[in-house]
């Protein structure tokens, strides 16, 4: 599979796989280690993860596979994530969900996560959203000492607007390498609210969450659902393509700008499905029909 080149140091599988929901998969260590396996045969070397996911757990599950078989660690790219607080059992005195990028919190944040993965470094480490009460010079001073330590290698945002992305970047000592984002041809707010734009003025790669809209795609709720599930099928048997959710990769790798879709599966046939998009050409016009279906007009 093709790499896809975010810094001079850092190589991404083009589809990265993402383990937002590994624990409802209700895999054991060794059928995880062998998902694992053959995710990585197929060319998909990239896993995504939060402190967060799974409510503090998927990356210790996921930290019990590369326990397992260590020589993983250096054939793959790890991401993940800090910056959000949730309400848990784990954190009793917790009231509210809050965001929290203080310097403590990041380093006690990459610390716990490099633990719970067994691993020394991160290969990505992401802001998970932009906070209300965030300072751009304390995060840039969590990002020092995490890179001079080797605790993480490169950095980048999530859900960040394209003026938050720059705000951090204009304190920042080294350059921000990714975005991780909402899209799918449900949610197009990429394309208006400037943040598409942005990264092709930036040439910076957006990484794509949610790229089926969490199955709404497949059974959709309202008129918009229905205008793109039925174009989706019309392109679909114009490809001779088996799967809909191959359509809907293509869809967003034929970008221009480089998209990497995340895929959050851990049946070993729907990764598959997205490891077929890369074998399939669309034309203009049948991205733009898909575009039209969801925004449910004609192009000015």
């Amino acid at each position: 599979m093709k790499k896809v080149t975010l810094s001079n140091q850092l190589e991404v599988s083009r589809i990265i796989h993402g383990h937002w929901r590994l624990l409802n998969w209700n895999l054991s260590t060794k059928e995880l280690t062998e998902l694992t396996q053959s995710i990585i045969d197929l060319g998909i070397t990239t896993f995504d993860h939060a402190d967060i996911y799974g409510n503090y757990e998927c990356e210790s599950a996921f930290g019990k596979v590369l326990k397992e078989k260590p020589e993983l660690r250096n054939q793959i790219q790890i991401i993940s994530k800090c910056g959000i607080k949730l309400i848990s059992e784990k954190y009793p005195n917790r009231k509210v969900k809050t965001y929290d990028y203080s310097y403590d919190h990041i380093i006690h944040s990459v610390e716990n996560s490099l633990k719970n993965l067994e691993t020394d470094h991160l290969d990505l480490l992401l802001l998970h959203r932009p906070s209300p009460l965030f300072d751009p010079v304390e995060v840039s001073k969590a990002f020092d000492d995490l890179k001079s330590t080797g605790k993480v290698t490169h950095f980048g945002v999530s859900n960040f607007s394209p003026m938050q992305f720059e705000m951090l970047q204009s304190e920042c000592n080294f350059g921000l390498i990714t975005n991780q984002i909402e899209i799918s041809p449900y949610n197009l707010s990429a394309f208006e609210d400037g943040n598409i734009d942005f990264f092709l003025q930036k040439g910076i790669n957006p990484m794509a969450w949610s790229p089926l809209a969490g199955g709404e795609i497949f059974n959709p709720k309202n008129e918009k659902g229905k205008r793109v599930l039925d174009e989706l099928k019309m392109v679909r048997e114009e490809l001779g393509v088996m799967q809909l959710d191959t359509i809907i990769y293509k869809w967003l790798l034929k970008h221009p700008v480089g998209i990497i879709p995340i895929i959050g599966t851990g049946k070993l046939s729907r990764i598959k499905n997205a490891v077929d998009s890369l074998e399939i050409e669309m034309t203009d016009e049948q991205w733009f029909r898909i575009y039209i279906a969801s925004q449910g007009e004609e192009l000015p």
